[in-house]
């Protein structure tokens, strides 16, 4: 996919719907439920960011973030309750190379709503959206080793471990390892293709 291309779609954002959520563009109004779980310490302890000092932060960290949708370059949705409006997380792409058709997904949930297959819910949209509207190749997970819970998710949405990178990234004063977790079109169309003929 052209660059130019993916821009003209997100500087829209599309809104997805789940059974029981809808990812869609975070905006301002969402800063006290973004707050609520950004400002937690256990949140932000296996992530690059720290936990936001607080709730005038979290606004302008979203009037910061409406600028970049309008320019088509910012790729990760809220992730809202259906029946409540209520913002509970974000998932999306923290990156995606248009060279080599690769996408890199994340997510964070509040922890009220975890135990719940929220974030797997979320996720397994953000890859379909990914292999079927966006015709990406290959979607990669990351995990910082001791992140039990996330790398659950990727298990449930069928990604396969690749391994680990010992100590390569330096996060907030120490090195991490970093585990893969990855799905290419085809494993992906192959499953969806099982599940349709059951």
């Amino acid at each position: 996919m052209k660059k130019e291309k993916l821009c003209k779609i997100f500087s829209d954002i599309p809104i997805l719907n789940t059974e029981r959520l809808v990812l869609r563009g975070m905006r301002r109004e969402d800063a006290e439920d973004m707050y609520e779980y950004a400002s937690r310490e256990e949140v932000t302890k296996f992530l690059l960011w720290s936990p936001h000092a607080s709730l005038s932060y979290t606004r302008e960290y979203l009037k910061y973030i409406e600028s970049r949708y309008v320019l088509g370059d910012f790729f990760d949705w809220a992730i809202v309750l259906a029946e409540s409006d209520k913002m509970i997380g974000t998932c999306g792409f923290t990156k995606i190379d248009t060279v080599n058709n690769l996408g890199e997904i994340g997510y964070v949930l509040n922890p009220s709503y975890h135990r719940q297959g929220l974030a797997a819910e979320a996720a397994a949209e953000v890859i379909r959206f990914g292999f079927e509207e966006l015709e990406l190749h290959r979607i990669e997970a990351r995990f910082m080793t001791g992140n039990d819970a996330s790398r659950s998710v990727m298990e449930k949405l069928g990604m396969e471990f690749e391994g680990f990178e010992r100590e390569s990234m330096l996060v907030k004063g120490s090195y991490r390892t970093i585990g893969t977790y990855a799905i290419i079109s085809e494993d992906y169309f192959g499953k969806k293709n099982i599940k349709n003929k059951e």
